[in-house]
């Protein structure tokens, strides 16, 4: 279960400044979160987004701090825009922070590189397959309804005004893999051809006959955002969870095994062809 308010983009950005003013003003956690008569772990997690933080209370610290330029409008609107609730809102208690939180950064990124070996990407998954995913390891209806939900309910990103930017290093052996039974599989296929063709979605299929990748680890993604004061962040998936990072030297890492694996994998056009001829031989189901 989810604990806590998951942080969108402009939480982090809300808490970014709201920090940067107070080390400008040379007052540490503890002096500050005195004067505001609050304890500093909480203003901590204001700064760290960790809770949700109301217009009233951005004018404090921003009374504390003396700021009474155009920033204080601009901060105290961010705060009201940050309140808003996300699309992920009515299935946030069947999801753990952690993946709630990159579903609200996922929401706002412009770009996301991601690379999955096992499973089709979440983001081009049907109904049918994500059903047959999920339902394999939750028994719970209620639970395993919402993350279906939340699963479909994300993939609008692809499509939306703005659409994101999808760059997917896809593993021979989720396309393999029979998930669901044949009939499951050949509309997954199916599907992953249709996403190929829209213009904002690239998928390098990593075919077994490359043998030993760059990576032999798990999936990971890695989003980028259109303001340049959010640094981009690693999202790494593992049995016991899923963590994430802005840690610039993992961040460059990663990016460099990203390049690698897409040096390695097959083209867009010779990955739509392995994925055609896949769908033609699975056979009936």
């Amino acid at each position: 279960m989810a604990v806590g308010s998951p942080p969108t983009m402009r939480r982090r950005q809300l808490g970014r400044e709201l920090r940067r003013l107070r080390e400008g003003a040379g007052l540490h956690l503890e002096q500050l979160a005195d004067q505001l008569r609050c304890s500093p772990s909480r203003l901590s997690r204001i700064e760290t987004a960790r809770i949700r933080i109301s217009p009233g209370t951005v004018h404090e610290i921003l009374d504390v701090l003396g700021i009474t330029d155009p920033r204080r409008d601009r901060l105290v609107s961010l705060a009201r825009e940050a309140a808003e609730p996300g699309w992920w809102h009515p299935y946030a208690d069947a999801l753990s922070y952690e993946y709630a939180t990159y579903l609200a950064m996922e929401s706002e990124a412009v770009s996301l590189r991601s690379y999955q070996p096992l499973v089709v990407h979440g983001l081009l998954q049907t109904e049918a397959y994500a059903q047959a995913v999920i339902g394999k390891r939750l028994k719970d209806q209620a639970e395993r309804a919402a993350k279906i939900g939340a699963r479909m309910r994300r993939q609008d990103a692809l499509t939306r005004a703005d659409p994101l930017g999808l760059r997917l290093v896809q593993g021979e052996a989720a396309l393999r893999r029979p998930v669901g039974g044949a009939r499951v599989m050949r509309e997954q296929l199916h599907r992953l051809l249709e996403a190929s063709e829209l213009p904002n979605v690239q998928i390098h299929v990593s075919p077994f006959a490359t043998g030993e990748l760059t990576s032999m680890h798990g999936p990971f993604s890695i989003l980028d955002f259109l303001d340049r004061t959010d640094p981009s962040v690693v999202y790494l998936e593992h049995v016991v969870g899923e963590v994430y990072t802005e840690s610039p030297e993992i961040m460059a890492e990663c990016a460099a095994v990203f390049e690698s694996l897409v040096v390695d994998a097959l083209t867009v056009d010779e990955s739509r062809e392995f994925i055609e001829r896949l769908a033609r031989e699975v056979g009936p189901g």
